[in-house]
């Protein structure tokens, strides 16, 4: 099978003959890309090579602590606290109880527990957050739904003050 189109006739290499034979029917790869769905549950998976990205998978009940680099995705149930210096994503269907604190923090499940600090946060459409969240940015879609508070954008890169000022006094 080939990957290219060819010509459906061949010369004969005599000298003198001009005749071409017709080639037997040839298959064609389907090179299409397969439909993609119209919404899209879970987010996309981007993984660099150098960065492992570690699994609970959705039948998987899982009682404990992590701590340590990488990302971390969790499709089952997850009781206890995530911190990573990576991304942490919850898949719609997943439920994580507990403290989490990683760079970008992406919730299409259920998360009931506080996101400690977070470079990113991105609460997707079937997306549950019961719990604080302190985070550089936060992108929130329409459906998603969230209890508790936020503070959001009050990184030290915004320049941006405490209520009670840098020492405490109010001017």
């Amino acid at each position: 099978m080939a990957l290219w189109k060819e010509a459906n006739t061949v010369r004969k290499d005599t000298p003198g003959a001009s005749v071409a034979e017709p080639l037997p029917p040839r298959l064609e790869l389907n090179t299409a890309a397969p439909e993609a769905p119209a919404v899209r549950e879970t987010p996309p998976r981007a993984v660099s090579r150098d960065t492992s990205e570690s699994v609970i998978g959705a039948n998987l009940t899982i009682e404990g602590k992590i701590e340590g680099t990488g990302h971390v995705r969790v499709a089952g149930r997850f009781k206890g606290d995530i911190v990573v210096e990576g991304n942490l994503t919850i898949d719609n269907g997943a439920k994580v109880e507990g403290g989490v604190t990683g760079n970008a923090i992406t919730i299409a499940g259920e998360l009931e527990g506080n996101i400690l600090n977070a470079a990113k946060v991105e609460l997707l459409a079937s997306g549950v957050l019961v719990g604080d969240l302190k985070a550089d940015t936060l992108t929130v879609a329409a459906g998603s739904r969230m209890r508790g508070r936020a503070d959001f954008g009050w990184g030290p890169s915004k320049g941006g003050k405490s209520s009670s000022g840098e020492n405490g006094s109010k001017s």
